[in-house]
């Protein structure tokens, strides 16, 4: 049995409708009649399930209106994208794939610090010290960094993983409820196949997509 309540279970089934596209961007969701008879659930308990949507901002609700889907899915992220080098003074790439959607992305940097890494990068990198580090933004992204250091990356290898949220990033993430994150470790190598820098994303898994592209031998 699942142990979760009612209106959560009700929730993550139109929550998997949402992000599959079979409740598609901008339509109506179907009327608080038509779930209260799919889900043999009370009005309250349709209501709480809608509330924790509104919450995640998958929904729209107007007083006077039907509950509608936002009307863009999820922001996608092609990693491929990622390796080429963005000129300096130009957005990094991943912001620059995202102008055209809304609320456009941004980057915003909250801290610079050394620190222990977590075991699977300190695997990846080994145990050669940092060469750079410094208070700001990187303009046009790290490959345009590695480019000019003379180590251009060439191949990324990506570990992505879902899991529940920590504290920390379920405050900086501002996440409604227990929604599980997507973890990204990106491994970059240089052209002689050694690691050239490493990367932890924690994205809110409801809101974003991965997109990979592979040939098949």
């Amino acid at each position: 049995m699942d142990p979760r309540s009612l209106h959560e279970r009700i929730a993550a089934d139109l929550r998997a409708q949402i992000l599959s596209g079979d409740l598609a961007p901008a339509s109506a969701l179907p009327s608080t009649a038509q779930l209260k008879k799919r889900f043999d659930a009370s009005n309250a308990t349709i209501q709480k399930a809608l509330r924790l949507l509104k919450n995640e901002k998958l929904v729209v609700g107007r007083a006077g209106a039907s509950v509608t889907v936002r009307a863009r899915r999820q922001r996608t992220v092609r990693p491929s994208s990622c390796l080429a080098a963005g000129a300096f003074g130009t957005p990094s790439r991943w912001l620059a794939e995202t102008d055209d959607e809304a609320p456009s992305a941004r980057s915003e940097l909250l801290d610079v610090a050394e620190c222990v890494p977590p075991a699977d990068v300190r695997a990846a990198l080994g145990t050669g010290e940092p060469d750079l580090a410094a208070r700001r933004k990187i303009r046009g992204g790290a490959p345009a960094v590695l480019a000019e250091l003379g180590v251009p990356p060439r191949r990324c290898v990506d570990r992505v993983s879902a899991r529940v949220p920590t504290q920390e990033e379920h405050r900086l993430l501002r996440l409604p409820s227990s929604l599980p994150v997507l973890r990204t470790l990106r491994v970059t190598l240089g052209a002689d196949g050694s690691p050239v820098e490493a990367t932890v994303m924690v994205k809110a898994g409801h809101l974003y997509e991965l997109e990979y592209g592979f040939g098949v031998a």
